[in-house]
């Protein structure tokens, strides 16, 4: 999907992806604003039992109960935007979780998010709501008692006919107009508590980034080394030897040159065959390490490209407004490879997708298969490689694959502005 960025707001296309993905997001926002109003209801009916003294054996399993329902709100805000660490465990005794800056803004937001979040979210699922019930008012309206076809509409009008009713969908009109206005908007204020409060110390955010970017440039400095390894089993198992048998004939026929001309002339044939094959290896090896169709053109033609060699039917689906760093397209064409390269040999599935999105300066890689699932990163298959290239340029690596299937592969690599 274009970035806010390089689209301009008023195309309709990208406002309804931002719509639906805001009202998913709002969706989202309910789940965690009920279970923050679970934690609120067992807070406080804890806190008035620790007044008696009953509840302080059981304010710390309550903490932790809460810490539970705030990491699930920052792992859903971590889906669409900026990543949100979980800070550090809940302490084991009441006041020195209490004193914790962490538990602290914990305590605040589980206060606003019950009743900010549920409203924001409630009112916003309203919108498709009515947009659909005005919109298809005209197929049904017969249906109803005249005392309620009387009050529809927001009790605007009064329905006798056909006319009145499709007054009625116009409205609907309107409300999928106020949707696309203002949902995108309320994602963000429902998603306000959450970003304010739920964030880490900053110093303790820091250390965990120096953690993170200390594993992900070793993991860097592997996958460069796994990348060089191959390169050069690839020059020395296949290209070297087709090179050696090339040197081989040619001294060969040179010899036979004198003795016997025909002998000659299959010598020099089998020569060029050989320099062939060596060429074709060479070449197999450079679009490897660079396609030139990516360097050429644009990712969305290297995917297509894959897509065609592919041996199970796969569908590209790529939208990307422009281009993006080299070594990005790389890791992205890397892993669109390796992943087909697995569901060919391994999954069993008769077709895969593969989709390809820009969001708030990140690149998104979606590839789905119907195989038999059940897929991991041991034994072999390459999942272990592409996490590996993933991290190395601090994207982030997921895989779905429950037995059966279908697996899913969500790989988000930063792009830049």
């Amino acid at each position: 999907m274009p970035t806010r960025d390089t689209a301009p707001a008023h195309r309709p296309l990208p406002r309804a992806r931002a719509c639906l993905d805001a009202l998913e997001h709002l969706i989202g926002g309910v789940g965690t604003a009920t279970l923050a109003l679970l934690a609120l209801v067992v807070l406080l009916f804890t806190a008035a039992l620790c007044v008696i003294g009953v509840g302080v054996p059981a304010a710390p399993a309550v903490l932790r109960g809460l810490r539970a329902v705030a990491d699930r709100e920052r792992a859903r805000l971590s889906r669409w935007g900026q990543e949100i660490i979980s800070p550090e465990p809940v302490p084991a005794r009441v006041r020195e979780a209490l004193r914790h800056p962490d538990i602290r803004r914990e305590l605040r937001w589980v206060l606003v998010h019950p009743t900010l979040g549920l409203a924001v979210g409630l009112i916003g699922w309203t919108l498709p709501f009515n947009a659909v019930r005005d919109l298809t008012f005209p197929l049904w309206w017969h249906l109803l008692p005249p005392d309620e076809a009387a009050g529809a509409g927001l009790g605007l009008w009064d329905v006798d006919g056909l006319g009145d009713a499709l007054w009625i969908a116009l409205l609907g009109v309107g409300w999928i107009v106020l949707a696309l206005a203002v949902l995108p908007g309320m994602a963000r204020l429902q998603a306000w508590p959450g970003r304010r409060l739920l964030v880490p110390d900053p110093s303790a955010d820091l250390a965990l980034r120096v953690a993170e970017l200390t594993a992900t440039r070793a993991a860097a400095l592997d996958a460069h080394a796994a990348e060089l390894r191959r390169i050069e089993r690839s020059l020395h198992d296949g290209t070297q030897n087709r090179l050696v048998g090339v040197t081989v004939l040619l001294g060969a026929a040179r010899r036979a040159l004198a003795r016997d001309p025909s002998a000659a002339d299959a010598m020099l044939e089998r020569a060029q065959d050989a320099a062939e094959q060596a060429l074709a290896e060479l070449r197999g090896v450079v679009r490897s390490i660079l396609p030139p169709v990516l360097a050429d053109r644009s990712l969305s033609d290297a995917l297509a490209g894959l897509a065609a060699t592919c041996p199970v039917p796969c569908s590209i689906d790529a939208d990307l407004p422009g281009r993006c760093a080299a070594s990005v397209e790389a890791t992205a064409y890397f892993v669109a490879a390796e992943a087909l390269t697995n569901i060919a040999k391994h999954s069993g599935a008769r077709r895969a997708t593969v989709t390809v999105r820009r969001r708030d300066d990140r690149l998104h890689l979606e590839i789905i298969d119907d195989g038999h699932g059940g897929a991991g990163e041991r034994g072999g298959s390459g999942l272990a490689g592409i996490r590996r290239r993933t991290e190395a340029h601090d994207g982030t690596f997921m895989l779905t694959s429950p037995t059966g299937g279908p697996t899913t592969l969500h790989v988000s690599l930063p792009c830049g502005s």
